[in-house]
């Protein structure tokens, strides 16, 4: 019998799978409609909530007394997987990986600036470290003038704001109830690009990946918070950051990309940084927020 640890690892290890699939999905499907793409897969993803929300509550899972908040998570939500799809679809794989690595520490800085949380040197050395990582990995956006290494860091500060409301959320809040609100105004609002753009009628095979990224997606963030619930956050979190490892050979083995030393030097001070940060919080007994959506 496996322990829950041991569990809890295969959860991880899951869950990135799923994601580094998600990701590969979004790069290859990129002549349709970013629109089309965010309805696809928030459309699909719904289905594997559905299964998690308890027989009893089928009818009421929906009720909440924090709107507000709930709407706010779900933009701020929307605004980060806008900019990651456009990151994914403009970028080196293994680049826009290593940069949505950076996303506690502008939970960091948001927890300073919405919390007042005190925050030490430690945690402000880290938070320094990380930004010379992302300054290394972003190069390219100086030399080539390529603007879309921006999206990733957009990503960040909108997971930043994620971070905080569904720390919030969560003290009164089903995790059920949380992803439905983001999914549903994700779904809506893709579904609404069409009345700007031409949709693209997906073949078979493209149908079948759309099917893949949303199911893909759900299941990644619905395994990755049964992780945390079952292990040790200090052991398990470690392991996220095998995506990047995924992100490099399949983006050299799909698209012929080869990371840049200055790319795999800045991801391992992002990564340093990440690892700092979520250390303190561990001890601090503060609720752990991943970054990705």
């Amino acid at each position: 019998m496996l322990t829950q640890n041991q569990i809890g690892v295969l959860y991880m290890v899951g869950s990135v799978i799923c994601f580094s699939i998600m990701d590969i999905c979004v790069k290859w499907l990129d002549y349709y409609p970013i629109g089309q793409v965010l309805f696809l897969r928030f459309f699909i993803g719904f289905i594997p909530i559905f299964f998690i929300i308890p027989k009893d509550k089928l009818f009421s899972f929906y009720k909440t007394s924090r709107p507000g908040l709930h709407a706010f998570r779900a933009i701020t939500g929307a605004l980060a997987i806008i900019a990651l799809f456009f990151g994914l679809r403009e970028l080196p794989l293994a680049d826009v990986v290593s940069l949505t690595f950076g996303g506690p520490i502008f939970v960091t800085i948001a927890s300073i600036i919405f919390l007042s949380e005190r925050v030490g040197i430690k945690r402000w050395l880290a938070v320094l470290l990380g930004f010379l990582g992302m300054l290394l990995i972003v190069q390219p956006a100086f030399t080539d003038l390529n603007y879309y290494y921006i999206t990733p860091i957009i990503f960040c500060i909108f997971f930043a704001c994620v971070a905080i409301s569904v720390r919030s959320l969560s003290k009164t809040e089903a995790n059920y109830t949380i992803a439905f609100y983001f999914t549903l105004l994700c779904t809506l609002l893709g579904l609404s690009t069409i009345l700007f753009n031409d949709w693209v009628m997906p073949t078979p095979l493209d149908f079948l990946l759309f099917c893949i990224l949303g199911l893909c997606g759900s299941v990644a963030n619905l395994l990755l918070t049964q992780s945390y619930r079952l292990a040790e956050a200090s052991l398990v979190t470690p392991i996220k950051y095998l995506s990047l490892v995924f992100a490099i050979i399949f983006g050299f083995f799909i698209w012929s990309e080869v990371p840049k030393i200055l790319t795999l030097l800045g991801a391992a001070l992002v990564i340093t940084s990440s690892l700092i940060i979520f250390m303190r919080e561990n001890k601090l007994k503060k609720q752990i927020v991943t970054p990705r959506t």
